[in-house]
């Protein structure tokens, strides 16, 4: 631990509010985060972890053109799924602010106004695309089109999501508005831009030489940046979702988001504490940012550039930043709902926090992306929860209760086995730490479960079952360390399984302790457990997890399918529509016709005379099912003979998710005759 610092300030990058919580986010930030907070917690340290919704992004205006609705009721709605799902699963913020409180608008305009007012930004007018139709200025997300680099036909004007290559919305191949499907044109509009090129001497020296302890993957990537020279980047945008510009007579203007955003490490600190200026404005304060590789660059070499502009503030000690978390092979997508959602897990997997924050810290993207499966997921738990770690602890209380009444016994001479094991409790607090400084919560795990299998192999070779009748002293001894090494588990796994330590405790009827604790004697002699026989973990099924696996794979199949919905056809004009005479009918007689695979000969009552139709429904249903259904007819389409058979009117169909043709039909039955309009 830096014993340099009085007190740490711990922030995470702030999830946008327009969609839930999945665990892509969990395992490259928030769990992470909330296993080092925790850890220093338990320790004593003075930290502050601070987050909070973003909801100023281009992604939540979308969605709320999408909806028809404001983007305040889409921030509101995600911001409170978001901060529920996150407190139901352990995450221990100290605060979870937003962006549209009015603390955090006055931060970033004075924050903003400060750099205008002393000449740090530079303002400059610039060709953007323009939406004539929209009468509006397109930020990246609005504008689609073809990727340059791979040929993607739906890349955004920001980034290309199949090869992942930043981009502007002028370098796409015949872009297109992504608001009125009109295609754009280049019109002048005024900027202010901070010069990251001003910053380039500092920010190489800072953090190619101060700080070259960072990991591989954020020293590189922002190498790499610095390499390639900085240039400057806008920090206002033209919308009107947003922190306004403060400057007088400019409207229209917003702070641009990734400006904006970061400043709510600030304002949520305001919000938490009126002491809020020690963690941002003192040299003893640490700093840590716990993000995605996604925000290397925002987090060390541009908001480091802002605060070193605005003068007052420290800089970030370290961004101990994540690869990407995939899922079952693929890339985690919001947009084609290729993810495992939080809230949902919580439903779907009650009292199983701890479960999934194993298995995520377990298969921790640190070093490089790393896959999440179901099966995985279920092995982790039945074959490392379960038959390790719940093992050791259920065996335990079970003897304690069976041959000692469920009080501690007395420790009595020790063997050179005994001394060992105790002493190994040590070592292994010891691994934890040093990993967990390091960053490294995979490792740190793999060691506190470490303990949980010394308690095992102790157990399992001591066999005090065997004992008890011929030795009893021996079996005191033997259930005496057994049970200070499920105490410091309790200690030890808090950080990681929460839920899993406080139920520990709980058995052995104590208070939660401190890290300190660890490798000392916690439980006394005749100190009364639990008579309770909770199992701290359950097996997982089979039926469980192909449930989950069945869910993705509808996921793939309704994307899919609308990868394959065909064009819109020509433009008609509503006269053309009013010719369309539909009504309802009931089909009153169903065969086969003869010869042909696809097609049913159908009698149908239109309630204006009964008729014959030809329909290529026979792959989709059989005769005798249908005679009764009532459908949607086009009775004035021209007739036309198929099969020698001449057919008088079309039914309406739609094929759904699974490539099945089903009738088109009022929710409720209706006379035959009646008008579809």
């Amino acid at each position: 631990m830096s014993n340099q610092f009085k007190r740490t300030l711990v922030t995470t990058a702030l999830p946008y509010a327009n969609g839930p919580i999945h665990i892509g986010h969990l395992a490259g930030v928030y769990v992470p985060a909330d296993i080092y907070v925790r850890y220093l917690r338990s320790n004593n340290k003075d930290v502050k972890w601070v987050c909070g919704s973003d909801e100023h992004g281009v992604p939540i205006t979308l969605k709320a053109r999408k909806e028809g609705i404001s983007p305040q009721e889409v921030v509101d709605r995600y911001h409170e799924i978001i901060k529920k799902s996150f407190h139901d699963f352990g995450i221990s913020f100290d605060i979870y602010s937003r962006t549209s409180s009015k603390v955090h608008h006055e931060t970033a305009s004075t924050f903003f106004r400060k750099l205008y007012d002393e000449n740090q930004f530079i303002e400059n007018t610039t060709e953007q695309l323009f939406d004539e139709k929209e009468n509006q200025f397109l930020a990246d997300r609005y504008v689609v089109g073809t990727c340059p680099y791979c040929g993607f036909e739906r890349a955004y004007g920001d980034q290309c999501e199949k090869c992942g290559t930043s981009l502007n919305g002028k370098e796409l191949i015949n872009p297109i508005s992504a608001i009125s499907g009109n295609k754009p044109v280049l019109r002048e509009t005024k900027h202010w831009f901070l010069p990251l090129d001003k910053h380039e001497a500092f920010l190489r020296k800072w953090i190619l030489e101060e700080h070259t302890e960072w990991k591989p993957n954020v020293y590189g990537q922002c190498k790499s940046w610095i390499d390639q020279g900085l240039q400057p980047r806008a920090v206002s945008r033209d919308l009107d979702w947003g922190v306004p510009v403060p400057i007088d007579g400019e409207t229209g203007k917003v702070l641009y988001v990734w400006f904006d955003a970061p400043i709510g490490y600030i304002s949520a600190t305001k919000e938490l504490t009126p002491n809020w200026e020690l963690y941002w404005k003192d040299k003893e304060t640490r700093l840590l940012h716990f993000i995605g590789k996604d925000n290397i660059v925002f987090h060390c070499i541009i908001f480091p550039a802002m605060l070193k502009a605005h003068g007052d503030y420290i800089l970030p000690d370290n961004v101990p930043a994540n690869e990407f978390l995939n899922l079952e092979g693929d890339k985690i997508s919001t947009s084609r709902n290729w993810a495992v959602w939080l809230h949902e897990y919580l439903q779907e997997f009650p009292n199983q926090q701890d479960v999934l924050r194993y298995t995520l810290t377990a298969n921790a993207p640190e070093t490089s992306d790393n896959d999440f499966t179901w099966k995985n997921f279920q092995q982790r738990n039945n074959s490392e929860l379960v038959a390790i770690l719940g093992n050791f602890i259920n065996r335990t209380i079970v003897l304690t209760n069976k041959y000692f009444d469920g009080k501690v016994p007395p420790i009595n001479i020790l063997t050179t086995q005994d001394e060992e094991t105790l002493n190994e409790i040590a070592v292994i607090k010891q691994e934890v730490e040093t990993n967990l400084e390091q960053f490294k919560f995979r490792e740190a795990l793999k060691q506190a479960m470490n303990l949980a299998r010394l308690g095992n192999k102790y157990l399992a070779e001591t066999e005090p079952w065997k004992l008890f009748k011929e030795d009893k002293s021996r079996v005191e001894t033997i259930m005496h360390i057994n049970l200070q090494i499920t105490a410091n588990l309790a200690i030890i796994l808090e950080p990681f399984m929460p839920f899993t330590s406080s139920k520990i405790f709980d058995l052995l009827q104590l208070k939660p302790l401190q890290w300190s604790a660890i490798g000392k004697n916690i439980l006394s002699q005749a100190h009364a457990l639990s008579s309770s026989t909770e199992l701290l973990f359950s097996k997982i099924e089979d039926e469980q997890i192909q449930l989950q696996v069945d869910k993705l794979e509808h996921s793939k199949k309704l994307i899919n399918q609308k990868i394959n919905v065909k064009p819109m056809k020509e433009e008609v004009t509503y006269d053309d529509f009013q010719k369309m005479d539909i009504r309802i009918g009931t089909i009153l007689d169903a065969v086969k016709v003869p010869k042909t695979q696809k097609l049913l000969q159908l009698t149908i009552d239109t309630g204006i005379d009964t008729r014959t139709v030809v329909s290529g429904i026979a792959e989709h249903f059989q005769p005798q099912d249908i005679i009764g259904r009532q459908v949607s007819i086009l009775v004035n389409l021209a007739p036309r003979k198929i099969k020698g058979i001449e057919s008088k009117g079309m039914i309406l169909m739609a094929e759904n998710q699974d490539g099945k043709l089903e009738f088109v039909l009022p929710s409720a039955s209706v006379s035959n005759g009646s008008n579809v309009s």
